[in-house]
């Protein structure tokens, strides 16, 4: 499991990959919508975090296929993945809420501005 807070792309990487297994391009397509267009992967970035969280044992090859003469990987997220990412909503959910919060009593946000 990762030590630690995770970074933004491998949070989204798990979550694209919590609904379904997933094939790169596919991942990508999906951290794209998840992240409302704010984060765009690359795909050097997809498959280095792709290796590293195979290795962590947070996901793993569901199959592969041959299109266009081309292997098509897809990934899926394992029990551990799972935990994982459960954990770190969690944490970032507390964290927002704190500030919220913090912001509310400070008079920076209004009562109704988040949640």
């Amino acid at each position: 499991m990762l030590p630690g807070m995770m970074t933004e792309p491998t949070f989204l990487i798990l979550t694209a990959l919590a609904a379904t297994p997933q094939h790169g391009y596919g991942v990508v397509e999906d951290v794209l919508r998840i992240s409302e267009g704010r984060v765009r992967l690359r795909a050097g970035t997809l498959y280095g975090v792709l290796d590293r969280l195979r290795t962590d044992g947070l996901i793993e090859v569901d199959r592969e296929e041959i299109v266009q003469s081309r292997l098509r990987r897809y990934y899926r997220l394992t029990g551990v993945g799972a935990q994982a990412l459960a954990e770190e909503t969690t944490r970032l959910r507390r964290n927002a809420t704190a500030a919220a919060n913090r912001l509310r009593r400070s008079g920076l946000l209004p009562k109704e501005g988040l949640a």
